[in-house]
């Protein structure tokens, strides 16, 4: 489980990244831009479920009925991850298309989850087997630290994205730029 854990860990530097750089600075999408909302929607969701993963996964495993809710967040994002590229794709057309090393970096992302399922799936298998119930083991102990101030932050970035969405305009990054499609 701890080599599922420092990928997850890996994950999350990565997503931060994307999420600074090319989502906050480059194309500053909670700015208010016209018709970024769905996408920050979308983005909010997955925030969410990487929060779950990153705040639970160092604790505790899921067994029986938990490991299926497991898998559906999984799968979950995934889903939201391909909605998401088509939703990118229309939304940053007038802003000149998805940066070029965004897409690097999200094809990477996608290779590092694929790492993880390989490693998470098999426990998932053996953990619909056993009574329900989140049951503690010990990982590493700096996984134990780090993984949950992740959890924080993405769940912090998935906030940001709703507030973008949803709320009143001084809840955005006042960014001083105008923008016309």
């Amino acid at each position: 489980m701890n080599a599922t854990l420092y990928l997850l860990v890996a994950q999350g530097l990565l997503g931060a990244f994307d999420t600074l750089y090319y989502h906050e600075w480059r194309a500053r999408l909670p700015g208010g831009l016209p018709g970024t909302a769905e996408e920050l929607i979308l983005h909010a969701a997955r925030d969410l479920i990487y929060a779950v993963l990153f705040g639970s996964l160092p604790f505790v495993r899921y067994d029986g009925v938990w490991a299926f809710a497991l898998a559906a967040m999984l799968v979950a994002e995934i889903v939201i991850t391909l909605r998401d590229f088509v939703v990118e794709d229309r939304v940053r057309r007038p802003l000149g298309g998805v940066f070029p090393g965004e897409c690097v970096t999200h094809a990477t992302m996608g290779i590092l989850y694929g790492a993880v399922l390989s490693h998470l799936v098999p426990v998932i298998l053996v953990s619909t087997t056993l009574p329900t119930a989140l049951t503690p083991w010990q990982g590493a102990p700096w996984l134990r630290l780090v993984l949950p101030w992740m959890a924080g932050g993405v769940l912090a970035s998935g906030i940001r994205d709703l507030s973008a969405a949803f709320g009143p305009r001084w809840l955005r990054y006042q960014w001083g730029i105008t923008w016309t499609p």
